[in-house]
């Protein structure tokens, strides 16, 4: 069971948000996230699901290979998740934070089992007060049954563990109005109920890194939506994006 007196947050950190939009991944943007987990911990508590694996691994090695690319993809993620985790576990336990590994595929959600094992595995981690950091198991996912920047895994995980909020990081200040897309400042579409209106308003344009754009995360709001859990579509490149929009104190879209 869930923590009564705690809210629990699936917080999901696009390659984007790791990286801050370089080539590699930022210690400082994960020591930034560790920190306010730790300022927050006495009142929420934190499942996460990373990307970055690809980004770690591509710090480290070039592959030779002539390969289809979801190959070399699925070997750098296979080369860059032990990279990732150290990187995770190195910040966070300066700050007192315990972390665990969790590699999850498409066909976990579709066997019942799966899904019972799951649960009972990450609220035992929660209770004993571990970070459970999930990915998609890369190595064995192809390109057909991939989540897209895992922010449907994202949104499946939120509903299977009952969280209160999917928080997705992202690059921009939430969704912005069509209107104002190309605007020096964007107007952010800051509350939603009616995802039909939302579809109206977005574009097809991905990220640099990650593989979904707008689009993928509002199909994970939806499937959130479905479970009556809030999605909030935040900028994860902002200092303290979570402690923010918390407090309401940045531009971010609340998806209920």
């Amino acid at each position: 069971m869930n923590n009564p007196k705690k809210k629990r947050i699936l917080l999901k950190l696009g390659s984007n948000t790791l990286t801050k939009e370089t080539n590699h991944i930022s210690r400082g943007k994960i020591e930034d996230i560790g920190m306010q987990i730790a300022a927050l911990q006495d009142d929420y508590e934190f499942i996460i699901v990373s990307s970055g694996a690809i980004a770690a691994a591509k710090q480290f090695v070039k592959l030779e290979n002539q390969d289809k690319d979801v190959f070399v993809k699925q070997a750098l993620a296979s080369i860059g998740q032990p990279h990732l985790m150290r990187i995770y576990h190195e910040n966070f336990s300066d700050l007192g934070l315990l972390i665990s590994q969790c590699l999850l595929s498409y066909s976990d959600f579709e066997k019942e089992q799966s899904k019972v094992n799951i649960v009972n595995t990450i609220n035992v981690l929660v209770k004993n007060n571990y970070i459970p950091i999930i990915n998609e198991n890369d190595t064995v996912a192809t390109d057909e049954i991939r989540f897209g920047d895992n922010d449907k895994l994202a949104a499946l995980t939120a509903v299977l563990l009952n969280v209160d909020i999917l928080i997705i990081a992202t690059n921009t200040n939430g969704i912005y109005t069509k209107a104002s897309i190309n605007d020096a400042i964007p107007e952010t579409i800051s509350l939603v109920t009616d995802l039909k209106v939302l579809e109206k308003e977005i574009g097809d344009s991905k990220s640099s890194h990650g593989t979904g754009g707008m689009q993928s995360k509002i199909e994970a709001s939806a499937i959130a939506k479905a479970a009556n859990i809030e999605t909030w579509i935040v900028n994860g490149l902002e200092d303290n994006f979570i402690l923010k929009a918390l407090k309401n104190e940045i531009p971010f879209t609340k998806i209920i």
